[in-house]
């Protein structure tokens, strides 16, 4: 019986090197010069170091065109709250949406159910099985899972005949 996975997940190599451009770019720009701008990647968190806010607002496109050229979608990160650091400098915090939760799952899976494919979707830890008797099937599945515009990036995956 075909089936794929619908999963959510970061490149972290890619990440990786996403950071280390935004790094390079923050060294060599005139407008960082003499700045304090860092970033840092632990486990799933960014932490973003900044003089001011103008500088953070800089940091986020240069975020966002690092990943963006790995191939990485934006709308992985998840930007937090501003917050004061040490040396009146700003802080701030952003997430990766890694894995799928149980509220995106339900949508997706309530999605499928109200289609009316002769798919059967299934939640396993944090991706979503679908599976049908036929591939094109899954293929509507797949379209149809991609209008509905949801907040996260999501892959899919397992493909199989």
């Amino acid at each position: 019986m075909p089936s794929f996975d619908i999963v959510s997940k970061t490149d972290m190599p890619e990440l990786n090197n996403a950071l280390d451009g935004v790094r390079r770019e923050v060294t060599q720009r005139y407008d960082f010069k003499g700045s304090k701008c860092e970033i840092t990647l632990e486990d799933e968190l960014i932490t973003i170091l900044a003089d001011d806010d103008l500088k953070l607002k800089q940091m986020h496109e240069l975020l966002k065109v690092h990943t963006t050229r790995r191939n990485i979608d934006p709308a992985a990160l998840d930007f937090g709250k501003e917050e004061a650091a040490s040396g009146n400098m700003v802080r701030q915090v952003v997430t990766l949406k890694q894995g799928i939760d149980r509220e995106l799952a339900k949508k997706i899976t309530t999605a499928v159910k109200q289609s009316k494919l002769k798919v059967q979707a299934a939640v396993q830890g944090d991706e979503v099985r679908i599976t049908g008797k036929k591939r094109d099937d899954l293929q509507g599945a797949m379209s149809m899972i991609k209008e509905l515009n949801l907040d996260q990036p999501l892959q899919y995956e397992n493909f199989r005949d």
